[in-house]
């Protein structure tokens, strides 16, 4: 590395599927970028043509994507990512952001990186986010619908070992629950630090980003984990990715159209009993130079999917990304969403939609490229 350059910064943005991980790591960048701090992003998923890459990109942030397994098995594709960001933009701060389903992140990735790249990046210490609904089904203290044993086995390891445990969302919370949460926290993982944080509103936003950007990791022994167990969990979880081509001889309300599928896979997977992890579409127009979209999000079976994003104009011709984990089969998930798209075609007459691609499978077993269990010195 050329002398004159300092290390860039390495940040580390974990937390389960529909924690609100994407949506923080674009407020980050956001707020960086206005500082005139040069960022790069990469995205991290099991299967491929991910949702969050094209959300972000869209919001023009040079992004790189790694496909096909979590970082701790891609690891050297992480640093060939962050190569290719250098190469380009030469960005002073990289934001990370693993496949939800992942933990071990502090052996397997940051670790590794302080011990094999110290001279590169200076790390920070890992945040991983919480739904805070979520977390209260998880800690038993609100009835709903939550995940199998195995699952909450990874969902429970990922705040383990976090360094700065941040409950996202926390604009949908009171401060008695908030603080319900923080205790239930304190009392069953002792010594964490805790962020009660909203991407939406901003609220302790900036504190959050001032201390990811400052602080130092702790000084913890990696995680005690059983690989078998969650590698049982993750195979509990079906993924799917798709995307279809849509074509219309009217103009189609993008926005009513991502609404109307997210409500029909979401009665599919009520009526099957799948517990949704996360369900993220996005609709961009063809052709799209200016590189809008329209994007829909559902992150348990009882919430209601959410426009996070819009298209002004209606569209004659777009592309539909499809991310759907949920704990079911994957062959389930396939039928679930090719039986929406055909009943919600039947709505807009004049609306075809031609199956691109569909990729649906469990995850693999995680076998890390590297994996310390101390520390580097």
């Amino acid at each position: 590395m050329p002398t004159h350059l300092l290390p860039a910064r390495y940040i580390v943005i974990g937390g389960f599927l529909g924690a609100g991980k994407t949506t923080a790591v674009g407020q980050l960048a956001r707020h960086l970028t206005r500082q005139g701090r040069r960022v790069g992003l990469i995205t991290n998923d099991q299967g491929r043509n991910l949702v969050d890459t094209a959300l972000l990109r869209s919001q023009g942030f040079a992004t790189e994507e790694i496909p096909g397994g979590c970082f701790c098995c891609r690891f050297n594709s992480l640093v060939e990512a962050a190569q290719r960001l250098t190469a380009t933009t030469r960005p002073e701060v990289f934001i990370a952001e693993p496949v939800g389903s992942c933990t071990d992140l502090i052996a397997t990735v940051t670790y590794p990186l302080r011990q094999l790249y110290g001279d590169r990046y200076t790390v920070a210490p890992v945040s991983v986010l919480l739904d805070p609904t979520r977390a209260a089904r998880v800690f038993g203290l609100d009835p709903g619908s939550s995940f199998s044993t195995k699952v909450r086995y990874i969902y429970r390891k990922q705040i383990e070992e976090a360094d700065l445990v941040v409950l996202s969302k926390s604009d949908l919370l009171d401060p008695a629950r908030t603080d319900t949460l923080r205790r239930t926290i304190a009392d069953q993982f002792p010594g964490k630090e805790t962020w009660a944080v909203s991407a939406r509103t901003g609220i302790n936003l900036e504190a959050w980003f001032d201390r990811v950007l400052t602080a130092e990791p702790s000084a913890t022994a990696a995680l005690m984990i059983d690989y078998a167990t969650y590698g049982e969990g993750e195979a509990l979880l079906g993924w799917l990715n798709g995307s279809v081509q849509l074509t219309s001889e009217q103009a189609l309300d993008a926005n009513r159209f991502l609404s109307t599928l997210a409500g029909a896979v979401q009665e599919q997977l009520r009526a099957a009993q799948a517990e949704v992890a996360h369900l993220k579409m996005t609709l961009s127009p063809e052709p799209n130079l200016a590189g809008d979209l329209a994007s829909v999000h559902l992150v348990r079976t009882d919430f209601v999917p959410e426009l996070a994003f819009r298209l002004e104009d209606p569209v004659t011709r777009g592309q539909l990304l499809i991310n759907l984990r949920a704990e079911a089969a994957p062959d389930l998930l396939a039928a679930v969403v090719q039986r929406a798209l055909w009943i919600v075609t039947q709505q807009f007459p004049t609306l075809r939609a031609t199956l691109d691609h569909l990729d649906h499978f469990r995850p693999a077993p995680p076998m890390p490229t590297h994996r310390l269990a101390h520390q580097p010195t």
